[in-house]
């Protein structure tokens, strides 16, 4: 088979690289990793990239080798660096060390250093924290985006690219490696080697279980969407290329059903909603949505397709949360403010930032509460000169232009709308269903608890 040799600028990477294979392949081999929000169904435009000398623009993942070549990747293209929550509220918890003494019984010269290792694998983003198995206390955190991001940033383009023993592998690895890179920084941090850590609890949803265990995914992507296992697993560190000591242990979660994994379950554990006396809604908004509702007498729980809009796919200027994303918008006296993550020019919304904006502009009257946008005549007594010079057309619809008018546009269209109101009405939706299963009316839910990077960040007032 031919090889070809690809240049990718300006990070002046070269790949050598066989005949047919796409230049998303390639880029994901030079270790540039680009936007593909569709997971490599050439639908959604965010992947295009310029042949050079030519200037050709194509499509990354549309476009198969057939010489050598040097490829420009603009920024906008680029999967950057995401902002990620590894922090959060701490809560109460009482330690039962039997795990810690199970392991001093076995190892009597290392009860000094017998720590555990908690993974958070999520579609997007990989969270590790290292523990000290005695005290329950957090030693240190590391957090790596999923490099399975190249192919595919959802987890249905997972299933469908998994569709092959050699590929599920393939994931599988690429996902392990990443874990022991996180343990390798803990462990530098803290100055132990990783034979100190002797138990790994990893919690996923239910598609990252099945991938981290390489069991069959087909089902998971067809109605009725059955998971192959639902069990916790205990397994040794070696059957799945942990590099922690060989002789702890590594307890996979309980998963719930098939798009409502153990992170969901670690959510409900982590809160302790098994003890709640008042009716309790938690909601996990991510790529995929997770939804609990009930009481310590009885829970339910569901899942929804929230993601997409709310994490940048499908907004004209969306992203997710990275430098340049703007992350917050408010009304600041005759015009509007935002925030920008990274401190530098916006060039895109991330899901806080769509949330304040739609805030703002039903707040101002721009849109009504069907969330169309008001003719601009009807507003022109009401509002200030320069929000009203900020009321746009692009591509025949009306829009709303969120940066500077003399920078670059970010703006929001009437589609990126109702976009956003097909997401809040998918999590309605759940929510509603659930409700009707326990018998309950909306003033029935005495507390609502928002779960994940997204809950953090959302501004209540906007929601």
């Amino acid at each position: 088979m031919l090889h070809f040799n690809i240049t990718f600028r300006p990070d002046g990477k070269n790949v050598s690289i066989h005949e047919g294979a796409t230049l998303l392949e390639a880029a994901g081999q030079a270790g540039i990793i680009l936007n593909t929000t569709c997971g490599g169904k050439g639908t959604c435009r965010k992947c295009t990239v310029e042949i050079q000398p030519q200037g050709k623009k194509v499509q990354a993942c549309q476009y198969h080798i057939d010489s050598d070549l040097t490829v420009m990747v603009p920024s906008s293209s680029r999967f950057f660096e995401q902002k990620i929550l590894s922090q959060g509220l701490e809560p109460a918890k009482k330690i039962l060390p039997d795990i810690y003494k199970k392991y001093v019984r076995l190892n009597k010269d290392s009860s000094d250093n017998i720590l555990g290792l908690a993974v958070d694998i999520g579609t997007t983003t990989v969270v590790a924290k290292l523990i000290d198995m005695r005290l329950g206390q957090c030693l240190a955190t590391e957090t790596a985006l999923n490099p399975q991001m190249q192919y595919g940033d959802d987890v249905v383009s997972r299933i469908s690219y998994a569709q092959t023993k050699e590929k599920l592998t393939q994931l599988q690895k690429i996902i392990i490696d990443c874990v022991n890179e996180l343990v390798a920084k803990l462990c530098s941090r803290a100055s132990i080697d990783p034979r100190s850590i002797y138990e790994a609890s990893i919690v996923g949803n239910t598609t990252m279980n099945h991938i981290l265990l390489k069991l069959p995914i087909t089902q998971l992507g067809q109605a009725p969407y059955t998971a192959y296992n639902l069990e916790p697993k205990d397994t040794a560190p070696s059957e799945l290329g942990l590099e922690i000591n060989p002789k702890g242990n590594t307890h996979i979660t309980a998963n719930i059903a098939g798009f409502v994994g153990a992170d969901t379950t670690a959510v409900a554990l982590a809160v302790d909603v098994s003890s709640a006396e008042r009716m309790t809604l938690i909601i996990d908004i991510g790529t995929n949505g997770e939804l609990v509702l009930g009481t310590k007498d009885k829970l339910y729980a569901a899942s929804c397709a929230a993601g997409p809009a709310l994490e940048g796919a499908r907004i004209a200027h969306g992203s997710r949360a990275t430098d340049g994303a703007i992350e917050a918008v408010v009304v600041n006296g005759n015009d509007i403010d935002v925030d920008v993550i990274g401190n530098c020019p916006a060039r895109s919304i991330c899901g806080s930032g769509l949330i304040d904006a739609l805030a703002v502009l039903l707040n101002l009257g721009i849109v009504d509460q069907t969330g169309r946008f008001v003719e601009q005549e009807k507003l022109q007594a009401k509002l200030p000169e320069k929000i009203l010079s900020r009321i746009i057309e692009q591509n025949g619809q009306p829009a709303f232009c969120i940066t500077d008018i003399k920078e670059a546009k970010v703006i929001l269209t009437q589609g990126d709308i109702r976009h956003i109101q097909l997401a809040k009405a998918a999590i309605r939706a759940g929510t509603k269903l659930l409700q009707k299963k326990i018998g309950i009316e909306d003033n029935d839910i005495e507390q609502i608890l928002l779960a994940g990077a997204f809950g953090n960040y959302i501004r209540r007032e906007s929601a």
